[in-house]
Order: C-alpha cells, then sequence, then structure tokens
C-alpha cells in the first residue's frame, strides 16, 4: 500500500485546511486510516482515525476542530481541520493497516501544518 498525503500550509491561528490522502494498492479500501502529527521534539500522536464503515476516533485536543472523512471508492481519506491554533503546527502523517487508534505499516511521506499567531 502506498499513501500520498497533500494539503498542507501556512495559515494564521482561526483559519482552516484540508489535508487529503490517496491510497493505492491491494485490499486499501478494507483498512482502517488515520492522521498523525509530530511536532519539533515531539512524539508522534494520533490526530484522527476513522475505519472503513464510518467509525471514526479523534485526540481530545482536536475534537469539535477536525472532522477526518474517507471515501473508500476513491480510497481517499481527509482531514478537514477549523479553528486551527499554533500549537496545531506539525508534520501530519496518514496511516494504514492498523487499527482505529493504532497505526499500521503503512505511512505516507507527511505534510507541513503551521499554525501562525
Amino acid at each position: 500500500v502506498q499513501l500520498q498525503a497533500s494539503g498542507g500550509g501556512l495559515v494564521q491561528a482561526g483559519g482552516s485546511l484540508r489535508l487529503s490522502c490517496a491510497a493505492s494498492g491491494h485490499t486499501a479500501s478494507s483498512y482502517a486510516m488515520g492522521w498523525f502529527r509530530q511536532a519539533p521534539g515531539k512524539q508522534r500522536e494520533l490526530v484522527a482515525g476513522i475505519r472503513s464503515g464510518g467509525a471514526t476516533a479523534y485526540a481530545d485536543s482536536v475534537k469539535g476542530r477536525f472532522t477526518i472523512s474517507r471515501e473508500n471508492a476513491k480510497n481517499t481519506m481527509y482531514l478537514q481541520m477549523n479553528s486551527l491554533k499554533p500549537e496545531d503546527t506539525a508534520v501530519y502523517y496518514c496511516n494504514t493497516g492498523g487499527l482505529l487508534r493504532t497505526p499500521g505499516r503503512y505511512w505516507g511521506q507527511g505534510t507541513q501544518v503551521t499554525v501562525s499567531s
């Protein structure tokens, strides 16, 4: 399975961004998918996950601001990020092959999200 993430960038606090992750490969649509992020000097952490059937999970820090979704027919996952805060600044990675909150072995290349205050 290969993952291609896109949509990062620089935005002011309070703004919005939408990340996309396109998956290719055998049975990609049957896996749970998720977004993880890593800020400088910090460990990589779960942002949000979604099962193929649509069940979702979010980190407490993003609940109510971020929305994860997927289009199984297109093998594509999205992360709509609203009300962005400077502490959301990180490299965001898409992942698949694991469970709802646990990453699998397939990682995308990462996309930088920078939120200025």
